[in-house]
C-alpha cells in the first residue's frame, strides 16, 4: 500500500477506526493489535490495545497477541484485519449461530478458508496458535486446519451479507481508491 493502512481515511474516519466501530457493534471486548512502537490512530470505541512483541512473524503472531489480551471468561472471538472496512456486523452473529460445538467457524469460499473473517473459541485457538508458532508454522490458514473447524459456505453467509463484502480487503492503492469512490457514490 505504501503507507500505514490504519491511518487511511474512509468516510470521515480512519480505516482502523471504521473497522473497530463496526466490530464493536457485534463484539465486546474489541482488541486492537499493533507492533511495539507502532503509532495508531485514536479510536472512538473502547478497545483493549495489545502489542505484538515479536516482529515479522505475520498475522498468526498478531492473533497470538490479541488472544493473550482477552480475559479467561471470553469464550468466542472474531478475527479481522485493519483493511476489511466493509464488515457486516451480522456476519459475526451468523458465525456464532453456526459454530455449534466446533472450535472455529470459518468461511470456506471459492476453495479457500478466510481465517481473518472467522470466529474462534478462545481457549483452543490460543493453544493451537502457540503450537503452530512453536513449530515455526506461520500460515494463518493452518490455524483453521488445526482446529475442529466448521466450514461455512457462501450461501450460509449471504443471508446476512448478500455480496460477501465482509471478505473484501483493501490490499492495494487501487483497492483503496475503488472503496473511496464507492463510498462517495453511495
Amino acid at each position: 500500500m505504501g503507507r500505514p493502512k490504519a491511518w487511511l481515511p474512509l468516510e470521515g474516519e480512519t480505516l482502523l477506526g471504521r473497522v473497530v466501530r463496526i466490530a464493536s457493534t457485534a463484539a465486546d471486548p474489541v482488541v486492537v493489535v499493533g507492533a511495539v512502537g507502532q503509532d495508531l490512530p485514536e479510536l472512538a470505541a473502547p478497545v483493549i490495545l495489545a502489542r505484538d512483541p515479536i516482529p515479522r512473524l505475520g498475522p498468526l503472531q498478531g492473533l497470538a497477541a490479541g488472544l493473550a489480551a482477552l480475559s479467561p471468561n471470553v469464550e468466542l472471538t472474531y478475527a479481522t484485519a485493519v483493511d476489511a472496512p466493509f464488515l457486516e456486523p451480522a456476519w459475526i452473529g451468523r458465525l456464532a449461530e453456526l459454530i455449534s460445538d466446533h472450535d472455529a467457524a470459518a468461511p470456506w469460499i471459492e476453495g479457500r478458508h478466510h481465517p481473518l473473517a472467522s470466529l474462534y473459541r478462545v481457549r483452543p485457538a490460543r493453544e493451537a496458535v502457540r503450537r503452530l508458532l512453536d513449530e515455526g508454522v506461520l500460515r494463518l490458514t493452518a490455524l483453521v486446519e488445526r482446529l475442529r473447524s466448521r466450514d461455512v459456505s457462501a450461501d450460509e453467509l449471504r443471508l446476512v451479507d448478500p455480496w460477501l463484502r465482509s471478505l473484501q480487503n483493501l490490499n492495494t492503492w487501487a483497492d483503496y481508491q475503488r472503496a473511496v469512490s464507492r463510498m462517495d457514490n453511495s
